[in-house]
């Protein structure tokens, strides 16, 4: 088989019944001895891998800054970046990592008290971002009509998401748990601009969680998100921006406050909030770091720990450099990066899983992040032709080659800038699979929503559902 068979060929979906941009149906997208690679398999039982198969190539004699020069203050969602700049993984991945802490939504399905339950919730919407941290990879846009579908047994839920419009670049996702316990879902519109030094990535889109047992209903927007650093100096990521988290059912809203950096580092990945009843009292404090943890507190307690603090933080506030994070030349990372200090009478909502020791040569993905694109044993036979994990470019990166990977990148956006051509010239209607536009129950606003089915035709949506799709 030659290099070329290896790879999938990408339909422009005109000539195929899928009529998809991407399809990588015809052939292998990668070696069959590759299959194995990281993971590993002990009396039969196989396990998912622990690291990619290709440490991450140096950024280091790469520079950004000539395509970006004339880019200050654009939307970035239209320029092509060089692929040595991404990271193995689509962006309909990378949302899938909302789910690194599902134990936390069993855990408010299993609470029978509403702010209980809301404290929980709030835990989660922190902890849905916390991968971000020095993921400083772009990860790989989705072609129009990509998807991907992630089953996590163990962990009770199936995930499916689908890239619905190419511009503006809007990606759908839908959760659900084995036991109908919860949905989860959204759609998300990444606005990217760059502002000279920084990247600023605006996630527009409502992120909503349903318990069903509970007949209960949340929504809320995830915080802004900057890269630092983009030109000159170590790359460096903060979240900021009001998040506000509300029960649609009860009435109860948490105000979650995503702290930018400030002087001197000192509010630098910190999270403040707090919980209100439908009358406006508050019923609980919020408060720790995207990155580490976060804990709840009856706000009298709270209260009473900031006023003596006020007190003897003048002598603390001495030590610490007097420096801000705007440089001169660059957006320093301070030095100074103080762990979470636990207020007597607190309790512990959620705490980040530690990386893998060699996080930093595979791109910071978490551990759960470097099994996404893993082709597991007999999965090739059950995807969708349109599943990230065939995409040859992402494959070509994981394995460390990044020539292949950015022709393969290039070759498959010609392939949908045709396609794309080819419908306007038809006057025909790009129509999506798994989504549809609607409103939103909650929220009365436009939203991407799972309909359930295939909307070309195609019956069945999860895994254990393809044979019947692919029959008819």
């Amino acid at each position: 088989m030659n290099s070329e068979e290896e790879f999938y060929d990408a339909e422009t979906g005109l000539e195929s019944d899928d009529s998809c941009e991407v399809s990588f149906k015809d052939a292998l997208v990668f070696d069959r001895k590759q299959l194995t690679d990281g993971s590993t398999q002990e009396n039969g039982v196989w396990e998912r891998r622990k690291s990619l198969p290709a440490e991450m190539i140096s950024r280091n004699n790469f520079s950004v800054w000539s395509i970006l020069k004339k880019c200050i203050g654009m939307e970035l969602s239209k320029i092509a970046m060089p692929v040595v700049f991404n990271e193995p993984l689509s962006f309909l991945q990378r949302i899938s990592e909302y789910m690194e802490h599902t134990h936390l939504i069993h855990k408010a399905c299993s609470l029978s008290d509403s702010i209980e339950r809301m404290q929980v919730v709030a835990a989660f919407a922190v902890s849905s971002v916390a991968s971000q941290w020095e993921r400083t990879g772009k990860p790989f846009n989705p072609l129009l009509g990509e998807t991907f579908e992630l089953t996590r047994e163990e962990e009770g839920y199936r995930l499916i998401s689908e890239q619905v419009s190419h511009h503006p670049p809007i990606s759908a996702f839908h959760v659900q748990s084995l036991k109908q316990e919860f949905e989860f879902h959204g759609s998300i519109y990444p606005k990217l601009k760059f502002w000279g030094k920084s990247v600023e990535a605006e996630p527009k889109g409502t992120m909503t969680l349903e318990l069903l047992k509970h007949k209960e209903a949340y929504t809320w927007t995830n915080p802004m998100c900057c890269v630092h650093n983009i030109i000159l100096g170590k790359l460096w990521i903060e979240q900021y921006g009001t998040v506000e988290i509300i029960n649609h059912s009860t009435g109860e809203k948490c105000v979650l406050n995503f702290k930018p950096c400030g002087m001197f580092g000192k509010d630098l990945h910190r999270v403040e909030g707090y919980i209100q009843d439908r009358s406006k009292k508050k019923r609980s404090v919020i408060y720790g770091k995207w990155t580490e943890c976060i804990y709840s507190i009856d706000p009298k307690l709270y209260d009473s720990h900031k006023k003596s603090d006020k007190k003897t933080g003048s002598d603390s506030k001495k030590l610490r450099q007097e420096r801000s994070c705007e440089g001169e030349e660059a957006d320093d990372l301070p030095d100074v990066q103080e762990t979470v200090t636990v207020i007597p009478g607190s309790a512990l909502l959620w705490r980040v899983t530690p990386r893998p020791a060699h996080s930093a040569q595979m791109y910071n993905f978490t551990s759960f992040a470097v099994t996404l694109n893993e082709l597991e044993p007999g999965m090739e036979r059950r995807l969708a032709p349109t599943d990230c994990r065939l995409r040859p470019d992402i494959r070509a990166m994981e394995n460390g080659d990044m020539d292949l990977a950015s022709a393969e990148k290039e070759r498959l956006e010609e392939k949908q800038r045709a396609a794309r051509r080819e419908r306007s010239k038809d006057e025909e209607e790009w129509s999506t699979r798994w989504f549809e536009l609607r409103t939103n129950a909650h929220t009365g606003a436009e939203d991407w929503l799972y309909t359930g089915s295939s909307q070309r035709g195609h019956g069945g949506s999860w895994s254990e559902d393809r044979g019947h799709r692919r029959q008819s």
